[in-house]
């Protein structure tokens, strides 16, 4: 499976799942353009890990709330690589909150971070898909998108949009030689996880141990999904070898909604 010569462009991709990909896409050889609201130290360290691949590599700092930064990443991208072929939508955030204490705010934001800057990405990068007759566009979702979860609402409500918005983008584009799937994992062991561990452990007042167990609950399989088990999932969807994989939901979740 060769991404040669193909130019990716991977939303939050300074940490956590996202770096996992465009690190895989690199290995591929695919060119990437990494994007994130990190410090300066963390993008730099992000850039330097990819770049170590051997392919070209470009920072965006494009703000996933702002529709004109991200369409002006996607141009920026085509006007340097010359193309954009991968796009990955994986920006998201979370807040958790009964639905009538949800900050009005937090609620906004991960609308438009986990939802609505895919719909800006898609938008801007199709035209010149369609031109080349050749494109993958792979939403990264989460086991939320196929059900739902207390105090989640607005996650939840974004995942379910991002699965459905997917879908329609498929059936649009499906004879243009372009793809549209997402991937759903379940709980994935990133620092982001790993570091709720001990405020969960204190909060319930169990050990770290009962916390990672307490999480991994409604995973059949009790382990955490790894960031490379994503990354080579989103991989392949990106390859010659899936051109006819298109409209679907991967669930990479330990079984939780087969349940």
């Amino acid at each position: 499976m060769s991404l040669k010569g193909k130019t990716a462009v991977v939303t939050g991709s300074t940490s956590g799942i996202g770096h996992g990909i465009a690190l895989a896409l690199a290995k591929a050889g695919a060119n990437v353009v990494v994007n994130g609201l990190g410090t300066e130290e963390e993008n730099q360290k992000a850039i330097r890990e990819v770049a170590a691949q051997g392919t070209r590599v470009a920072f965006d700092p494009a703000n996933m709330m702002r529709h004109n930064q991200i369409a002006e990443m996607i141009a920026k991208a085509e006007k340097d690589f010359g193309s954009v072929d991968i796009l990955v939508n994986n920006a998201g955030i979370q807040h958790v909150a009964p639905v009538e204490e949800f900050p009005i705010e937090r609620w906004d934001a991960i609308i438009a971070i986990n939802l609505s800057s895919a719909f800006h990405t898609v938008r801007a990068a199709v035209p010149g898909m369609k031109r080349r007759k050749w494109g993958r566009i792979i939403n990264i979702c989460s086991a939320h998108s196929l059900r739902a979860s207390p105090f989640k609402g607005a996650y939840v409500a974004a995942k379910h949009g991002l699965a459905g918005f997917t879908k329609t983008v498929a059936l649009e584009l499906a004879e243009s030689g372009i793809t549209s799937n997402a991937v759903s994992p379940g709980f994935v062991w990133t620092p982001l996880v790993e570091k709720q561990i001990p405020d969960l452990a204190k909060s319930e007042n169990i050990t770290e141990d009962q916390a990672k167990r307490q999480i991994l609950s409604r995973q059949p399989t009790m382990r955490f999904v790894t960031v490379e088990e994503v990354a080579a999932l989103a991989a392949f969807l990106a390859s010659e070898e899936a051109a006819s994989i298109t409209g679907a939901n991967y669930t990479i979740d330990g079984g939780w909604t087969a349940q």
